[in-house]
């Protein structure tokens, strides 16, 4: 993997929009509800808060219970999921998406934070969480030696990365989200508790069709196989349904607030990088 691109993103600041809460010291602030070390505001009690914020000064002046929200000084943990199933093989879509995965791990460890890759494909195999150039560099060549293969879960591979991570967190989820729709948005909701953002990668070809005449294509992940004829009409019909695909995907991705980039496996980096900069709602300069 040629790494001359990471010295381009020194020029980006990993900046949190919801904030988030670790066991880690960092830089970050949570805006967790807890035990915080300054007041940030107040809000009504509710069923099953700690007696122990309720400010009672305010009580006695308007006899309702409201309690005390508090910010803490917690790191972030910028956890990157990686598709690795064989689709991700076809043309250079894995080799983009590694170089977006040591994008963010690159960021993240220079804004002092720890990062995790964790390739999944009908299963998550759970990278650990670490921090520091060299674990970088270690993981950079774990991607360079992996060849994608098997069939996606992402639904499962969601519940997965659920269970085993509790505290919110900044989750990339890189992917050609070519899995069934519906398994995609029961993923998308149920990582919706983290900042969330998801980025599709897509050859150039598939995104397009752009083949002509009599041809058999092969599935990667299922090695199932279609003789079609391709002609204006099939490439039509095929640029309408994946629109209608992404629709599905961006649709439930706004409805839990998360962010969806897609690009094309020969955008340059530094290109894909500055458009999720400036468009991205869970980071800014």
């Amino acid at each position: 993997m040629d790494t001359d691109f990471l010295a381009e993103l020194d020029r980006f600041t990993l900046l949190v929009r919801k904030r988030v809460s670790t066991t880690f010291t960092g830089a970050r602030r949570s805006v967790k509800v807890g035990r915080g070390i300054s007041p940030v505001g107040y809000r009504e009690y509710r069923k099953g808060d700690d007696f122990k914020f309720v400010d009672w000064k305010v009580y006695g002046r308007t006899e309702k219970l409201y309690v005390r929200e508090h910010e803490e000084e917690r790191s972030l943990a910028v956890h990157i999921l990686l598709d690795a199933s064989s689709s991700m093989g076809f043309g250079e879509k894995f080799a983009f998406a590694s170089m977006v995965s040591a994008g963010f791990a690159y960021m993240a460890i220079k804004e002092n934070e720890k990062f995790s890759i964790s390739k999944f494909a009908e299963i998550l195999e759970p990278g650990e969480t670490r921090g520091g150039r060299r674990n970088l560099f270690l993981a950079m060549e774990d991607l360079d030696r992996t060849a994608p293969s098997g069939g996606t879960d992402f639904r499962r591979t969601a519940e997965q990365f659920d269970l085993a991570i509790r505290s919110t967190s900044l989750v990339v989820v890189i992917s050609d989200f070519l899995d069934d729709v519906e398994s995609l948005v029961a993923g998308i909701y149920k990582l919706s508790s983290h900042d969330l953002i998801l980025i599709q990668v897509l050859d150039p070809a598939e995104a397009a069709l752009d083949f002509q005449g009599d041809l058999r294509f092969i599935d990667m992940e299922s090695k199932g196989s279609v003789l079609t004829r391709v002609t204006d009409g099939v490439r039509e019909e095929y640029i309408e349904r994946m629109r209608e695909h992404g629709a599905r995907i961006r649709e439930a991705c706004s409805a839990v607030g998360a962010d969806f980039f897609s690009y094309s496996a020969d955008t340059p980096i530094f290109e894909a990088f500055n458009d999720v900069n400036r468009r991205s709602k869970a980071w800014r300069r």
